[in-house]
């Protein structure tokens, strides 16, 4: 199939779609034999998941699908104006989101708590070079193979999840919120989602000797179906043209709170067998990170004058919590190292109890297995 243009966008074979000017339509080029996956301003996309610009499922745009007839533009441009426009009206009722000048100036404090867990993440710095990484090398090379792939495949989620935790604050949240000591908050977040990143992959480069295994982790996004399936409910809530701030902010309090709770659990599991002492080193200060904004992301939403529903609420953590559940119990499942799958299952229905209650809702207790 040969190359073909639209007036916004190009085509490449295979269906790759790449913006020339304005937003991009993530158009494709026919309906015939159609790819898994796109590509769109440098990130992938699955068909899972809705268009950026027309909201439509199934990997057709419904916009500027260059196949589709001219008709079919008017109404769904209306349809995302009229969603957009809702969501500007709400956003403008809420203090965090309102533009004022002063978002340039920090002096004086507005918001004190805000305020105070920026100064308790910036009191908490720590840099990769601080973790010594010396000893874990005879510690791995003892390990059992399945304790090898446990421990890699992990490594490789964590190594690409933070990347997906900056683009949101970038592209959305820093963007979003007006608050400048929210911002500082989320400023210095990005720097600590690098230094994880860069932990990570550190790890990864010092266990992982064969330099294809290493590629392969380090691409675990387009190798591991169970960990693009994670990725992809993150990235999906980035793209989320429709979706409130709040839901959002629940979405992402969820990706820190309960994709990450099940993977340090397992880690700090080796640490009681007394086995590798940087990695369990750096999972404590990452835990500790990732905690704090946790409870960031649920202090902004404490703060929000048009909360998500409770049963809004609910399906997220619920759904986040099932995805956490089959990636540590059936697709890489902790007894791979000893540990219990129940018990685990338990633990992250415990957290996401936890989050809920942290979020100022009860608690879920419809969950299937459920031991209190």
């Amino acid at each position: 199939m040969g190359r073909r243009e639209s007036g916004v966008h190009s085509v490449e074979p295979g269906g790759a779609s790449r913006s020339r000017r304005g937003p991009c339509i993530w158009g494709r080029a026919d309906s015939e034999d159609p790819p898994a996956t796109w590509f769109c301003s440098r990130r992938r996309w699955p068909e899972a998941l809705s268009c950026l610009s027309c909201r439509s499922s199934g990997g057709v745009c419904a916009m500027g699908d260059p196949g589709r007839p001219e008709a079919a533009r008017p109404e769904q441009e209306e349809r995302l104006s009229s969603d957009t426009n809702e969501n500007e009206a709400k956003s403008n009722e809420e203090p965090l989101l309102r533009r004022s000048s002063r978002r340039f100036v920090i002096f004086p404090i507005q918001y004190p708590d805000i305020w105070k867990m920026y100064k308790q993440a910036q009191a908490s710095f720590w840099t990769a070079e601080e973790v010594d990484l010396s000893k874990d090398l005879p510690h791995w090379n003892k390990l059992k193979s399945d304790e090898k792939y446990f421990i890699s495949h992990i490594l490789a989620f964590f190594a690409a999840s933070d990347g997906i935790v900056n683009e949101n604050l970038v592209e959305r949240f820093s963007q979003e919120v007006q608050v400048p000591e929210a911002r500082c908050f989320y400023g210095f977040q990005i720097l600590i989602e690098n230094v994880h990143s860069e932990m990570y992959s550190l790890l990864i480069d010092t266990y992982i000797r064969d330099p294809k295994k290493r590629e392969f982790l380090f691409n675990a996004i387009e190798t591991m179906p169970y960990v693009k399936k994670k990725a992809d409910w993150a990235l999906r809530w980035i793209a989320d043209r429709k979706s409130t701030f709040g839901e959002r902010v629940v979405a992402f309090a969820a990706v820190e709170g309960i994709f990450f709770s099940g993977s340090f659990a397992a880690i700090f599991w080796l640490k009681k067998r007394g086995l590798m002492p940087g990695l369990t080193f750096s999972n404590e200060l990452i835990s500790r990170d990732e905690g704090l904004h946790c409870d960031f992301a649920c202090l902004m939403f404490r703060y929000l004058v048009n909360k998500p529903s409770e049963e809004r609420v609910r399906e997220i953590i619920v759904n986040a919590v099932e995805i956490e559940q089959e990636f540590l119990t059936e697709a890489l499942p902790v007894g791979l190292i000893g540990m219990n799958c129940v018990l685990m299952k338990q633990y992250i229905e415990f957290v996401a109890d936890r989050l809920l209650t942290e979020l100022g809702f009860s608690k879920v207790r419809c969950l299937k297995i459920y031991y209190y």
